[in-house]
């Protein structure tokens, strides 16, 4: 088990987006458990990972919880920090 906080330039939104994407069924084929404008979460290969994103002054804070999915956190975290 891993968490991770980031700070993005995509807006929470965006970053919920990317991450159904990335995680979801046309990704690394995870179940959506839950899903709103702010977070996310995704269950399945024996792991979840669960993903907040709360807009600040210089952008957005995301906060990811995995477990058993550290791998593909540190990959998604690749993705939105560009």
């Amino acid at each position: 088990m891993i968490k991770l906080n980031i700070t993005t330039k995509n807006k929470p939104e965006e970053v919920v987006k990317k991450a159904v994407e990335f995680f979801g069924p046309l990704g690394y084929g995870l179940t959506v458990t839950d899903q709103s404008n702010t977070c996310a979460s995704f269950d399945g290969d024996g792991g979840s990972i669960s993903i907040v994103a709360c807009s600040i002054d210089k952008g957005t804070s995301v906060d990811i919880e995995t477990q058993e999915m550290d791998y593909q956190a540190k990959e998604f975290v690749k993705k939105i920090k560009r």
